[in-house]
């Protein structure tokens, strides 16, 4: 199962013709913009090939580490009986070479997360320079890093809701260290030491102690971004966020739009991407994407996401209740909070 890509039919060119400058807040109103984050067969241009091929990679890799996360069982059982039976040392050697390459696996989705960082920073950079004068150019020009941009959203909820309803990874980690370090004390040599130095254990750990580890991992990097590349206005990357959230809230919402899925995991892939943008537009804008000042139409946001079956879109609920910056702040509308309750 590799991570939904978004399909679309036929696009239609109507509206402003690619390439004119368009205000971002009328963006929106371009049937060709509307699309092209959904473009399927966006092929890169020259100018873009060298990031688009980096970041293919990763993307790659981002397929295989969603499949080996959701076919991650963990080793609870043989753990359970190992704490229930601390004398047995037979029990305690099934539960450790149980733990072994569960370890192995968490530590190789951690040093994942490093990469995807790399990798939005190297579209940032792209999708944000002076090379065009707004960002509805950027995106009309760069659709295949845009399309790229959307996918490591796509990936990073994707990432975060299997992780949250995984308890057996923070156990198995957690009892790796605990083992471990009982070890150190006996003197016992311990075989995945050399693995997972202390180092790195406390630097994973931190990262599954999150309840959104990948999405803490964007946000912390654009953050990282934004105050990396002072001579760049805010604005640059910020407007690119909320004309995306823009483009997706209004293809979710338009029956013209959506009639032209040719996928239903389209309508998933769009609700994700929404979801991510607001929240880094909220980790990396000053007032947040909750203020009455922000480019993002955060009711409007919010009643698509409500208008979906209730079971399918929770998880995305959640991030915006308990993963963004500036909802409880008093800058945010009682209405919007009322919403999100």
């Amino acid at each position: 199962n590799r991570a939904p890509s978004a399909q679309t039919g036929p696009v239609q060119h109507g509206g402003s013709p690619s390439g004119s400058s368009v205000p971002p807040s009328r963006a929106v109103l371009s049937p060709f913009t509307s699309e092209l984050l959904l473009l399927i067969h966006a092929q890169p241009t020259e100018a873009e090939q060298e990031i688009w091929e980096q970041v293919d990679v990763v993307l790659k890799e981002a397929r295989t580490v969603l499949d080996e996360l959701r076919a991650y069982k963990g080793a609870t059982q043989a753990i359970r009986e190992a704490i229930q039976n601390p004398s047995d040392e037979g029990l305690q050697e099934q539960a450790w070479t149980a733990v072994l390459p569960l370890v192995g696996k968490l530590k190789t989705f951690y040093q994942f997360s490093q990469r995807l960082e790399a990798a939005l920073h190297s579209l940032l950079r792209a999708l944000t320079n002076e090379t065009y004068s707004d960002p509805t150019q950027h995106l009309e020009r760069e659709q295949a890093l845009a399309k790229q941009f959307a996918e490591i959203l796509h990936f990073t909820l994707c990432f975060d809701e299997l992780k949250m309803t995984n308890p057996a990874i923070q156990n198995d980690f957690s009892y790796y260290r605990r083992t471990l370090s009982r070890m150190r004390m006996n003197n016992v040599p311990a075989e995945g030491e050399s693995e997972v130095n202390n180092e790195l254990a406390n630097r994973i750990s931190l990262f599954y102690a999150d309840a959104t580890p990948m999405l803490k991992t964007m946000s912390d990097g654009t953050t990282k971004f934004v105050s990396e590349n002072k001579n760049l206005p805010i604005e640059n990357t910020t407007d690119v966020l909320s004309t995306m959230a823009s483009v997706c809230k209004v293809m979710l919402e338009t029956p013209e739009y959506r009639s032209r899925f040719s996928r239903e995991d389209t309508v998933s892939f769009c609700l994700r991407v929404m979801v991510g943008v607001i929240i880094l537009y909220d980790y990396v804008h000053p007032v947040g994407a909750f203020a009455r000042s922000s480019k993002i139409d955060m009711k409007g946001c919010i009643k698509v996401l409500r208008d979906q079956p209730p079971n399918s879109v929770e998880g995305l609920l959640n991030a915006l209740r308990y993963t963004t910056k500036h909802l409880h702040d008093d800058s945010t509308a009682k209405t919007i909070k009322t919403m999100l309750q």
